[in-house]
């Protein structure tokens, strides 16, 4: 039960990424590395899994400790703070991925703001799609 949820997950969280990607001309997805080794539908879907896998672990992780330590900051902002966690997460997800030759590529803190948004919505509305066990 536990393991469909977070490949559901996994893959809302994929075609997020793909939407964000193709929606602003900032954030890329390296899909060949620089000795060619990942090419083809096949692979970009595998690079887009890994860094969907990468943003999930963040979020699952390092988003709950980060919300805790910003608590008073989500306070004063009425929540609004949490689009920069956002953005945040995005740029940490883009960094560790980048440590690979395969990867995200975020142009800057502006440009991972509106991908954090555009990304938070496309998961809200899939995730709304997708009928819940409870």
């Amino acid at each position: 039960m536990h393991a469909m949820s977070f490949l559901i997950r996994l893959v809302i969280n994929a075609l997020a990424i793909w939407l964000a990607s193709a929606w602003l001309a900032g954030i890329q997805i390296a899909t060949t590395g620089q000795d060619g080794g990942v090419q083809g539908t096949g692979g970009d879907v595998l690079v887009l899994l890994f860094v969907a896998l990468v943003f999930t672990v963040v979020n699952a992780f390092v988003k709950p400790i980060v919300k805790l330590l910003s608590f008073p900051l989500l306070i004063v902002t009425l929540g609004l703070f949490t689009l920069v966690i956002n953005a945040l997460m995005l740029m940490l997800t883009a960094w560790i991925s980048s440590q690979t030759e395969y990867g995200l590529t975020v142009d800057g803190f502006w440009t991972a703001v509106w991908g954090a948004l555009i990304i938070s919505v496309v998961n809200f509305v899939l995730s709304a799609l997708v009928p819940d066990k409870n």
